[in-house]
């Protein structure tokens, strides 16, 4: 059995010791998915898997993975935070780092719509299955399910989401559903943030499956954040809200998801980048305003 290691013996142990990844999910401290306070803070960082190394400028900021890892082990550190999102990789060096304890371990379940591909939309599941999660001892799943009407791959992607709420009710684990009316616009996939298209993901994505039981919706800010109040109407499931991109104006990101988190069934914040990579270098700062925010 091999104890918590550094981020420099990772891969040492990954090459002499790989079941020391099962000896640690074994062993790993669990908490319930929501605690006292009903709110939730998870830290994202299932970017990579498809493809999506960028923040801002930098094409290649997250394709360091010691870099990565450092600061997902700083946002972890942090009062407030309950735990994290990725695939199997990331959260397996996280496990191996001793950085889970008593954290939720959200598992990234499709990421076969790597970005920028001619079959982007065609999203199969491709990373952690249902029954990855439950071997693992995992807390919950995320998928995302972007729908374009003019798009086949599209019914592929909501079929394959289905079973997966099936799979993971089956379980009673939980499921983030990650959803968007999506276009291509000269090429590139494009999400709609109209409060009308948002609205219509969310009836989509909550009538998936044979059950909604352990069914989240995890959910954009509108372009326009006065639809949320009547967009969230939409459904009963409880919600989390998606970080995404900030494009420079932090402050204004923080003032959307404030005036959101007062809604009645949104619990929480999943951010990624913008906290993980804040202009100004400072993760403990940004992961606290954000704390801050529930």
């Amino acid at each position: 059995m091999v104890s918590s290691v550094s981020i420099a013996e990772l891969s040492e142990v990954r090459t002499r010791h790989p079941e020391a990844v099962a000896e640690a999910a074994v062993r790993r401290a669990r908490r319930p998915l929501v605690g006292d306070s009903g709110r939730l803070m998870i830290v994202a960082a299932d970017h990579p898997a498809r493809g999506a190394l960028a923040v801002g400028g930098d094409r290649l900021a997250m394709a360091n993975r010691a870099g990565l890892l450092e600061r997902l082990m700083v946002a972890l550190s942090r009062p407030g935070v309950d735990g994290v999102l990725g695939t199997a990789d990331i959260l397996e060096d996280l496990l191996l780092l001793g950085a889970l304890e008593n954290k939720v371990v959200m598992g990234s379940m499709n990421r076969g719509g790597l970005a920028g591909a001619a079959f982007e939309m065609d999203d199969r599941f491709t990373g952690h299955r249902a029954e990855d999660i439950e071997r693992l001892r995992f807390d919950a799943g995320k998928l995302l399910l972007r729908i374009d009407d003019g798009d086949p791959g599209s019914l592929a992607t909501l079929e394959s989401s289905a079973r997966a709420v099936d799979a993971m009710a089956a379980r009673g684990l939980p499921l983030f559903l990650e959803p968007f009316i999506s276009r291509r616009v000269e090429g590139k996939v494009r999400n709609d943030l109209s409060g009308e298209a948002v609205a219509r993901s969310i009836a989509i994505a909550a009538g998936l499956g044979g059950t909604s039981a352990y069914s989240w919706l995890k959910l954009p800010v509108t372009e326009d954040p006065d639809d949320m109040a009547w967009v969230c109407e939409t459904s009963s499931l409880p919600t989390v809200l998606l970080g995404g991109e900030v494009n420079g104006d932090q402050e204004g990101a923080y003032e959307k998801w404030r005036k959101a988190l007062s809604l009645p069934t949104v619990r929480g914040l999943v951010v990624g980048r913008s906290l993980l990579y804040p202009a100004d270098g400072n993760v403990s700062a940004a992961v606290d305003t954000a704390v801050g925010l529930l």
